[in-house]
């Protein structure tokens, strides 16, 4: 009987907000595996115990992406964290967008403004600030060229807590289209959503915010397939991936771009897509070689 552990946050005294874990779990259970959720830092955890980590939920390691960073490094080095802790560590860092685009993939233009450096903000279009690390549209916000002044703002907060900013032009079609979410595991899609815009204009970029707006499912284009499976190839170390969420939005000329690629802890929306749960467990269960 396979051990696994499904790592997630410590909600305190607040319910969890991943409501697929228990089921998760329990569908795991009944395919004949030992399955927990734990917390990513409970002290108490013995991970080497497990065949199998599986990241599913630790939706708070980019308050603490040091701490989890070598959380994650810690536990790869005693049993299979999924997915690997390279690939982990490579995308807690939004500048892997330049590495992708870098490789050919059609992806949302992105600068970065690191702490010291000059605060070069577009003047001629909307544009979105936020931070290099970042989950759930934290500490984003959308500007145009007249509020310079509280964009500046942002930036002063960010780099006083030596963090990098990236900077993007606003994809208006957002607003239209939306952002189309495309989810891979056990290396073939899965399924796919697509959700509304996060971010509304005047929103402070402190506030809290709804990460998956009138999320509903999406029946993916052959256009966004391709430019998701582009992506997932340029990934440095992406054969051992077990999970990947590609979400896209598309560009001025009506082509499918690269928003972000999320292999660290991807709502799964199994709530949205129950027929999925058969597909990740089997998949999970083959992780550990069994089926």
């Amino acid at each position: 009987m396979p051990r696994i552990a499904l790592a997630t946050y410590d909600p305190g005294a607040e319910p969890g907000h991943d409501t697929d874990l228990p089921v998760l779990v329990r569908a795991l259970g009944d395919a004949g595996a030992e399955a927990e959720a734990r917390h990513w830092d409970d002290p108490d955890a013995d991970w080497a115990g497990y065949d199998l980590v599986v990241i599913r939920s630790t939706w708070d390691y980019s308050w603490r992406l040091g701490e989890f960073t070598a959380w994650v490094e810690r536990v790869g080095a005693l049993t299979r964290l999924a997915n690997p802790a390279a690939v982990v560590r490579w995308n807690t860092d939004k500048r892997y967008l330049g590495d992708l685009a870098a490789a050919g993939v059609p992806t949302v233009p992105t600068r970065y403004i690191a702490p010291g450096e000059p605060a070069d903000l577009p003047e001629d279009h909307e544009y979105v600030v936020k931070p290099v690390s970042g989950a759930g549209a934290r500490f984003a916000a959308r500007y145009t060229p007249g509020e310079r002044d509280t964009a500046l703002r942002q930036l002063a907060r960010m780099h006083a807590d030596g963090c990098t900013a990236m900077v993007q032009p606003y994809v208006r079609d957002i607003d239209v289209s939306g952002e189309r979410a495309l989810q891979f595991f056990g290396g073939g899609l899965l399924h796919a959503s697509r959700k509304g815009a996060v971010l509304t204009p005047g929103t402070p970029y402190d506030a809290d915010k709804v990460a998956h707006p009138e999320l509903r499912p999406w029946q993916p284009t052959k256009a966004e397939r391709a430019v998701a499976e582009r992506a997932l190839a340029a990934v440095p170390g992406g054969s051992g991936l077990l999970y990947a969420r590609v979400d896209l939005v598309d560009g001025e000329d009506g082509e499918p771009r690269l928003m972000e690629l999320e292999l660290v802890e991807p709502n799964l929306f199994l709530w949205l897509h129950p027929d999925s749960l058969p597909r990740v467990t089997r998949a999970i269960l083959a992780a550990v070689g069994q089926d």
